[in-house]
C-alpha cells in the first residue's frame, strides 16, 4: 500500500479583475450585422456566444448596450464560444450599469 499526502497549490487567479455573469445581446462588426450574446463581463473583457465561430488573435468591434462599439481582441475562441480583451478597459461606471442592466442576476 502506498500512501502519500499533498498540498494544494495556491491559485492564483489570472484574472485582472472580477467577472459578472450577464445575458447581454450585443452585436459584432463596424456595423453590427453579427448577434452574439455576452455571458460573463468583467471591465478588462468578455465571454461571447456566438453563431458563427471567432478566430483567436482577430480584433473586433463590439457594441455594447449603453456604450456602444468597443474594439476587442479574441484571445480565446471554441467553436462558438470566445472571450475577448477590450482594447479600452470599460469604465467602472459602465460595467456596473451593464450587470445592473442584466435581468438575469
Amino acid at each position: 500500500m502506498f500512501a502519500a499526502e499533498f498540498e494544494p497549490a495556491e491559485s492564483s487567479s489570472r484574472r485582472r479583475s472580477p467577472r459578472a455573469p450577464v445575458s447581454l445581446d450585443v452585436r459584432i462588426g463596424k456595423a453590427g450585422r453579427t448577434l452574439c450574446k455576452v455571458v460573463d463581463l468583467s471591465v478588462h473583457g468578455a465571454r461571447l456566444q456566438t453563431y458563427s465561430a471567432l478566430k483567436r488573435g482577430t480584433s473586433i468591434w463590439l457594441t455594447l448596450p449603453q456604450i456602444g462599439q468597443v474594439v476587442a481582441e479574441i484571445m480565446w475562441a471554441d467553436d462558438f464560444t470566445a472571450g475577448c480583451q477590450f482594447r479600452t478597459p470599460l469604465p467602472i461606471e459602465a460595467f456596473e450599469a451593464l450587470v445592473g442592466k442584466d435581468a438575469t442576476r
